[in-house]
């Protein structure tokens, strides 16, 4: 008896969980507009002036620091669980170590470069970053 009360207890709970994701889904459905998100990203649809290499520059940035975001937290993660994994290893510890500190860096990188970009664009009235 015991054993078929958890079951069904646990079916109860799944379908709980179940209903309880699928909800709030459905309603942000409804509210939605999605003619704003057509080219969120950037990507086709439109064409790139290719008469000057600030308008190139304009076009490509904000996709390269998007990547460049995806890949320094890759690059964190990655680092983190070499740290972990090898935690009596000091070796691997300083390989984590120099891998976090590396993805650190390249993040100040990133942030210096968007914030130039920021007053370039203030500076000279021009539609760098977007």
């Amino acid at each position: 008896m015991n054993k078929k009360l958890k079951n069904i207890s646990f079916q109860l709970c799944t379908m709980y969980y179940v209903l309880c994701t699928l909800v709030p889904q459905a309603r942000a459905a409804d509210f939605a507009d999605y003619g704003a998100y057509e080219n969120a990203l950037g990507l086709g649809g439109g064409s790139v002036d290719t008469r000057n290499l600030g308008s190139i520059i304009s076009s490509i940035l904000p996709t390269l620091l998007t990547l460049a975001g995806i890949i320094l937290f890759g690059m964190l993660v990655s680092g983190g669980f070499t740290m972990l994994a090898g935690a009596a290893d000091k070796e691997a510890q300083e390989k984590g170590k120099k891998t976090i500190t590396s993805a650190l860096i390249g993040f100040a990188v990133i942030f210096l470069a968007f914030w130039i970009a920021q007053i370039l664009q203030v500076v000279f009235k021009i539609d760098i970053v977007g």
